[in-house]
């Protein structure tokens, strides 16, 4: 039985695999290439190869099982690089990681090392002298006293605002990166598009919605993938789990006050609760607009996010029923105050170090 589901599982992954193949040919490489023939390979040495002589594009066995799909996808990426030099440009008197691999890399924003892995956060004690100072801050937002919490909070957001500003020509130097946040769903609720919509127009990231598949499931879906250079993602991966976390935190007091027996209107209550936090972030943009500071955004991370994703959809507008529980939220989430951040957080990532 036990082999039966292997051999079911891995049919399911190959058929996912070259999905993904057809997906990123026809959008990176403008389907110029032809089907290669994908296989799972058990070497364990390599994460994948192209080989001409078979034309058969490998993906190690055991990447695909223990990775997020995030670093199957980039190694896959990587190969159909190889392809493309090889059956396209037909370029065969360099080495495998030469100047036209090189070039195909940067053209279509692919992982020229191979390894596929997504951003590592900083987290821990290490991170840049800004986000120290910001970890700082949001430590004395954790103040009992309402309007000191909320001063600090305040001064943190005007903090990564002008850091923004002051290193906007720096961060082609810094560079882009990207990570995915939270789990793979097949459904996304209201709460989680408003929180990736907030990431994207308060916190200097672009945010993405983009295809996930979990293999010893069999199952796809989608995951949160948000670009920008690593000190931005790294107050995004704090934002994100600190709100999760605190909309599920207010959830159960709602319930508590009012008696509820279920969770029927967790949905509504929660994508009020965003919506809450989103206008609080929108009016301390709006102060630090009339003081003269003002984002005008990056053209250096939108070519980053347009290598990736060469021709993405725009996101459909998010319906939410507005009744008594998505008001009751969004009173809530203005009162939020961002406060100082925790080590581990369950979606995934590492967060801001602690204060020093």
């Amino acid at each position: 039985m036990q082999h039966y589901l292997d051999n079911a599982l891995a049919a399911a992954l190959l058929r996912e695999l070259a999905d993904t193949w057809r997906e990123i040919n026809g959008n990176h490489f403008r389907g110029r290439m032809r089907p290669a023939v994908i296989s799972l390979s058990e070497v364990g040495s390599r994460l994948g190869q192209w080989r001409p002589a078979t034309r058969t594009l490998s993906i190690d066995r055991t990447l695909v099982f223990e990775k997020p799909w995030s670093v199957v996808r980039e190694v896959l990426k990587h190969e159909m690089a190889h392809q493309f030099v090889d059956e396209v440009l037909q370029v065969r008197d360099q080495t495998a990681h030469g100047p036209a691999f090189a070039d195909v890399c940067r053209r279509f924003g692919i992982d020229a090392a191979a390894t596929g892995m997504p951003a590592a956060l900083a987290g821990g004690d290490g991170g840049s002298p800004v986000l120290r100072r910001i970890a700082r801050l949001l430590a004395l937002a954790q103040s009992p006293n309402v309007h000191e919490a909320e001063a600090a909070m305040k001064a943190a957001q005007r903090l990564m605002l002008k850091h923004n500003i002051d290193a906007h020509v720096a961060a082609a130097r810094e560079g882009y990166a990207f990570v995915h946040l939270g789990v793979p769903r097949k459904r996304i609720e209201a709460a989680e598009h408003i929180l990736a919509g907030l990431l994207a127009r308060h916190f200097f990231v672009e945010a993405i919605w983009v295809p996930s598949y979990a293999p010893r499931e069999a199952r796809s879906g989608r995951v949160l993938e948000v670009c920008g250079t690593l000190s931005n993602l790294e107050v995004a991966a704090y934002v994100h789990g600190f709100l999760l976390e605190t909309a599920e935190r207010l959830w159960r007091e709602h319930k508590r006050r009012h008696r509820l027996a279920g969770d029927q209107e967790r949905r509504r209550f929660q994508a009020g609760m965003m919506s809450g936090f989103s206008d609080k972030l929108k009016s301390s943009a709006q102060e630090s607009q009339r003081e003269g500071l003002v984002w005008v955004g990056d053209a250096g991370l939108d070519a980053y996010l347009h290598q990736r994703y060469p021709r993405r959809s725009g996101g459909g507008s998010v319906g939410v029923r507005l009744t008594p529980a998505y008001e009751h939220g969004r009173a809530a989430g203005r009162e939020i105050v961002l406060h100082k951040p925790v080590k581990e957080s369950r979606t995934g990532g590492r967060l801001l170090g602690p204060a020093r």
